[in-house]
């Protein structure tokens, strides 16, 4: 189904179709650990994702259905800087497909579209932090396959 998948730009006027997604995946993720970790409020969300995206501070790609022009899935980006990587590196905050389109080259198309962008700003590196294991072994296996690494370590956060 390659072929039938194009990837495009995000742009702020994608921001509730970005919103809806986000919100997909942070059900599913809350449904498969059995824990509440996200708040999703889809206009909070909309309104915020189309001030990212407005101010350049995050990049997104959508998948769409060429065929039904339909968005089948996304990638979220920011940059960040450190001293560890080298100098500016990508962050990938978000990635979604749609279940239904899993496992037809959506998310590698939408990685690859995330790695010419590193390679265009001339990033060190990309980062991503996958949902918790074992629940998500799957999308770990997913990065493994596009050169990702598992560098160790856990996630952690402080609300303020």
């Amino acid at each position: 189904m390659y072929s039938r998948v194009q990837i495009k730009e995000a742009l702020p006027e994608d921001a509730d179709l970005i919103a809806s997604m986000v919100k997909r995946l942070t059900d599913e993720i809350i449904e498969a650990v059995g824990e509440k970790q996200f708040n999703i409020d889809l206009p909070e969300t909309s309104a915020r994702c189309r001030e990212f995206l407005e101010r350049g501070i995050y990049t997104g790609y959508k998948a769409v259905d060429a065929d039904t022009d339909a968005a089948i899935g996304f990638i979220a980006l920011c940059e960040s800087h450190s001293l560890y990587a080298e100098g500016a590196f990508g962050v990938i905050q978000e990635l979604y497909v749609d279940p239904a389109r899993r496992s037809q080259g959506v998310g590698k198309r939408l990685v690859e579209a995330a790695l010419a962008l590193g390679r265009k700003r001339g990033w060190t590196r990309l980062e991503v932090c996958t949902p918790p294991l074992p629940e998500f072994i799957g999308t770990i296996q997913f990065y493994e396959r596009r050169r990702f690494e598992v560098t160790g370590g856990r996630k952690m956060k402080v609300l303020l």
